[in-house]
């Protein structure tokens, strides 16, 4: 496979794709979690880099998609929208670690935002094939369009696949 194209989704961006050979990926992910939706069988993913567990209000423009309950939906509806089968659209999740060792539970976004996804993806039965979760270290995702295949990288770390084919 020959990689045409990779896009950054950086954090509170999502982007979606079903271009052959393209990767989507997500570098810096500590608390931050990257959610990816595949339709392997019809090549067609997005990813989003989700930085908090919910939106106050409404979010204005440029600021929506860092909230896990507005990233979310909007991701399932992208993937979709490209011609994804909604039975077939699987998630993988990657990020949510603890970077800060100070202060209780509540302090804790990396699990905030990590429970925050699982509850939205709960809510529209997406299935969560594979996560890479928790932890005190970042990691990337990488997530190949039309290969279906997700990889992980912690920081210091091998790339390993989480979905799919080997790395």
């Amino acid at each position: 496979m020959t990689v045409v194209q990779e896009t950054m989704v950086r954090m509170g961006e999502l982007a979606v794709s079903r271009a052959p050979g393209e990767v989507l990926v997500s570098i810096g992910l500590g608390s931050c979690i990257g959610v990816a939706l595949v339709d392997r069988a019809r090549s067609i993913a997005g990813l989003a880099h989700v930085m908090l567990p919910e939106s106050t209000g409404t979010p204005d423009a440029a600021a929506r998609w860092k909230f896990a309950d507005v990233a979310v939906p909007a991701l399932l509806d992208k993937v979709l929208a490209l011609g994804a089968s909604r039975p077939r659209v699987e998630a993988v999740l990657v990020g949510g670690a603890r970077m800060f060792s100070f202060g209780g539970s509540s302090l804790d976004i990396g699990a905030r935002n990590e429970q925050a996804t699982l509850e939205q993806l709960a809510e529209r039965n997406v299935n969560i094939v594979a996560r890479a979760t928790s932890g005190t270290k970042g990691r990337t995702i990488r997530v190949y369009v039309d290969e279906g295949r997700i990889t992980c990288k912690e920081a210091g770390g091998i790339e390993e696949s989480l979905v799919g084919g080997v790395a």
